[in-house]
């Protein structure tokens, strides 16, 4: 009866360990293919872009994540669209950005 106990407690955990070493491995090739996909759109941000407009993005990456991503998910569609034609000037980056943030209210108080 002992015996029976322990080769289930056995058995249940050696069922236990293989579910764990197939979730990590599904969690890995999960961030290698995260990991591929970026690298993709950072080689197409060095075709698209020069680099002051490549530095220009990472800074705004630092500051605003979601932004940025935003801005590089649409550099690239142009890319794969075919609608860039030459590598986009820093200056041609920032006209893009404005055109993608969202407006702001200007709000003023005057006192009397």
């Amino acid at each position: 009866m002992v015996d029976d106990e322990l080769s289930e407690l056995r058995r249940r955990r050696l069922q236990q360990l293989e579910r764990q070493a197939m979730e990590e491995q599904a969690v890995e090739q999960q961030m290698e293919r995260h990991q591929h996909l970026e690298a993709q759109v950072q080689m197409v941000l060095k075709q698209v872009l020069e680099p002051e407009a490549r530095e220009r993005l990472n800074t705004i990456k630092l500051t605003r994540p979601e932004f940025a991503k935003a801005v590089e998910q649409q550099l690239v569609m142009l890319a794969q669209g075919g609608r860039l034609r030459q590598k986009l000037s820093d200056r041609q980056l920032k006209d893009l950005l404005r055109q993608l943030a969202p407006s702001k209210r200007d709000y003023s108080i005057t006192r009397k």
